[in-house]
C-alpha cells in the first residue's frame, strides 16, 4: 500500500477502480485543480466499478470475476490519509458484477452482474456496511453479435418516481423496466414470465440509461453501435418511447464503434459521453423543452480506451479512466457553456475503469 499524506481543506478523494485486481486513490484539491497520486489503497478482487455513500465516508466496490458469484465490499475511508479499511462485504447472487447504483432515498445498492445477466439489490446499514441480498432478477435474451449470445445486464437506474428500475442489457439489446420497492428494497417483474422492456435496434448493445433533469426523458448509450437515444418516459405506464436518436461516432469514422459511459452535468442541462472508439469526449446540449440534443464537442479523452469517467461533487471537473493508456485524465467544466477543457493533470493508474468521489 502506498505511504499516504494528511488531507487538506478543499481536499476530495478520488478512487478508481481498475482491471489490476486494485483500487487506486488520488487526491484531488477541488480549488487548485491539483491531483496527486496516492496509489493502491485496496488489492486482491476485481474491483471494475467503485461507487461512494452519499454522506458517510464510505467506498463500495464490486469484485467483477466472470467465473464465481460477485461480491459488494464496503471499505471505511480514511479521511485524513484516504486509506482503506475493509468493513465487511455481500454476494450479489450473480457472476461479473460490473455496475453500482447507490440509491440515497431507501439505502439501497443495485448491481449489474454481467456475466450472468442478472441485477441485484443489496440493503445498506445506518454504519454504511452492506446488509443482505434482497433481491436478483435473471434476464434473458440475446442478439446477432458473438458478444450477446446471452443476456448481459450492463447498468441500473432508478427513475425518478422510484417505482422503477431501468436495466440496459448488452447481450439482448433491450432496456428491461422492473418494480423497486423501496421500502423493501426489492426488485420485482412486473408483467410476469414477460418481462417489460423497451427494445433498442438489434445489435446495439445498450450500456448506460440516465434520466435528464425533469425526468420526462430518459438517455440511453448504447455500447456496440455507439447510438445515443432519447426516450420519454412515461411512469404511469412505465413505458419508454424512442423521440432522437444520435450516433456518437463523427462523420466517416471507419473503425470499430463503442460508447462507453455517459453523465448529465449536475443542472442536466448538458450530455457527456465517452466515444471510446475514437478517445474522445462528446458534449451535447439538451433542450429543456423537448428533451433533444445537439452536439456543442468533441475532444480527445486525454488517452486511450477511456472506459470510465465522473463529474466530481462540485460539478466543476470531470476525471476520465482512459484503460488502455493506464491514466486518469482531468477536465475543467464550463458550467456556463457546458464544454469541457483539458487541465494539464494526469495521473498513471494501471488498468483504470471507473471513478468515485469522497469528500
Amino acid at each position: 500500500m502506498a505511504t499516504t499524506l494528511p488531507a487538506t481543506a478543499g481536499t476530495e478523494y478520488v478512487y478508481v477502480g481498475t482491471l489490476h485486481q486494485q483500487i487506486s486513490a488520488l487526491r484531488f484539491d477541488v480549488t487548485t485543480g491539483e491531483l496527486t497520486s496516492i496509489g493502491p489503497v485496496a488489492q486482491g478482487l476485481k474491483s471494475t466499478w467503485v461507487a461512494a455513500h452519499p454522506v458517510l465516508p464510505v467506498l463500495y466496490a464490486v469484485d467483477d470475476d466472470r467465473d464465481k458469484e460477485g461480491s459488494i465490499t464496503a471499505y471505511a475511508v480514511d479521511r485524513d490519509t484516504g486509506s482503506l479499511a475493509p468493513i465487511n462485504n455481500v454476494r450479489t447472487g450473480g457472476r461479473g458484477t460490473t455496475f453500482l447504483h447507490f440509491d440515497t432515498p431507501s439505502s439501497t445498492l443495485l448491481g449489474a452482474n454481467y456475466n450472468s445477466g442478472s441485477v441485484s439489490s443489496v440493503t445498506v446499514n445506518h454504519d454504511g456496511s452492506v446488509g443482505t441480498l434482497e433481491s436478483t432478477i435473471d434476464e434473458t435474451g440475446s442478439g446477432p453479435s458473438p458478444r450477446q449470445a446471452s443476456a448481459h445486464a450492463h447498468g441500473v437506474t432508478i427513475d425518478p418516481s422510484g417505482h422503477y428500475a431501468l436495466v440496459p442489457d448488452l447481450g439482448s439489446d433491450r432496456v428491461f423496466i422492473y418494480g423497486f420497492n423501496r421500502k423493501t428494497h426489492t426488485l420485482t417483474q412486473l408483467d410476469g414470465a414477460a418481462p417489460r422492456a423497451f427494445v433498442a435496434p438489434t445489435g446495439s448493445g445498450p450500456r448506460r440509461v440516465a434520466f435528464g433533469a425533469t425526468g420526462q426523458y430518459a438517455y440511453v448509450l448504447t455500447e456496440m453501435s455507439a447510438e445515443l437515444m432519447v426516450l420519454r418516459w412515461d411512469a404511469s405506464k412505465a413505458q419508454l418511447t424512442l423521440v432522437q436518436s444520435l450516433p456518437i461516432s463523427s462523420e466517416g469514422f471507419a473503425g470499430a464503434k463503442s460508447g462507453a459511459e455517459m453523465a448529465l452535468s449536475h443542472d442536466g442541462r448538458f450530455v457527456y459521453v465517452e466515444d471510446r472508439g475514437e478517445n474522445e469526449l462528446v458534449v451535447y446540449r439538451v433542450d429543456a423543452a423537448t428533451g433533444e440534443l445537439a452536439e456543442i464537442q468533441r475532444t480527445p479523452s486525454g488517452g486511450e480506451k477511456p472506459w470510465g469517467f465522473a463529474i466530481d461533487p462540485s460539478g466543476r471537473w470531470l476525471f476520465v479512466a482512459n484503460q488502455r493508456s493506464g491514466n486518469v485524465s482531468v477536465f475543467q467544466i464550463d458550467r456556463a457553456t457546458g464544454k469541457v477543457s483539458a487541465s494539464g493533470q494526469s495521473a498513471n493508474v494501471p488498468d483504470p475503469t471507473s471513478i468515485a468521489f469522497v469528500k
